[in-house]
């Protein structure tokens, strides 16, 4: 199989120049083989690249520009759709070839292969599975003496199973009177704040009772104050009366 990109090498457009070097450069890099068609100088080349191109991958004019990438006869795009291979890593895809053994696509396949045949694979084990939990009685397998050695071994597990009983019995009693002393240490504690909270308020109160008192002190003495600059007054009015008798 032989890619062919169909290109034109005298072209007056700097975007199609470039768009033509980075699906060039890109086939190289992978090793891939190509042919490079000249639509510019060949008409034939022309001609059969606007007739092989699809209808629908056809611009609105009809004329399809290049670069555009076949494989044989078939049609695999042009510079958008290849790019969009390039950035997805499924150049090889877009190609029409397989990819080499190593290379990320391939490994992205892999994981794809795996992921496809891993649900029936589970489905599989998990019915062998199923085929496997079906129990069979220890009589039917390993006769009547293994039966009867089964069954001292339940009386000797019910044993077991009794005594744990009574363990997580006394283990219950004992989470019960640690959670008895939580609550009662819990209590205590409240207690503390509330007494705390009390002693708080007994001082506030004191405080406000001395500051109130400090206030009535203060009222009181410029109030003895006040009295005796009146009663200054009184006598000097008094004095100057009787001067000027």
């Amino acid at each position: 199989m032989v890619i062919k990109v169909f290109l034109a090498s005298s072209s007056g457009s700097t975007a199609i120049k470039k768009k033509q070097q980075d699906v060039v450069g890109f086939l190289e890099a992978l090793k891939v083989e190509y042919a490079q068609l000249d639509i510019a100088c060949n008409e034939e080349n022309r001609m059969w690249m606007r007739q092989n191109v699809p209808q629908e991958k056809k611009p609105a004019n009809g004329i399809p520009l290049p670069p555009q990438i076949f494989n044989e006869e078939s049609y695999c795009g042009d510079y958008d759709t290849f790019f969009d291979a390039k950035e997805d890593n499924s150049v090889y895809a877009f190609l029409g070839l397989p990819p080499p053994p190593g290379s990320k696509e391939a490994e992205l396949a892999d994981k794809a292969h795996i992921l496809e045949n891993g649900t029936h694979a589970e489905e599989t084990n998990g019915e062998e599975n199923l085929d496997d939990s079906i129990e069979v009685p220890v009589e039917e397998r390993n006769g009547d003496a293994h039966g009867e050695e089964e069954q001292a071994a339940e009386e000797e597990e019910e044993e077991e199973g009794e005594g744990g009983e009574e363990e997580e019995v006394a283990e219950g009693e004992t989470a019960e009177d640690d959670a008895l002393e939580g609550e009662t240490a819990g209590d205590a504690a409240e207690e503390a704040v509330e007494e705390t909270d009390e002693a708080h308020a007994d001082e506030e109160e004191q405080e406000e009772a001395d500051e109130d008192r400090e206030e009535e002190d203060l009222q009181s003495e410029e109030e003895e104050e006040l009295r005796q600059l009146e009663e200054e007054e009184d006598d000097e009015e008094e004095t100057q009366g009787e001067e000027a008798e």
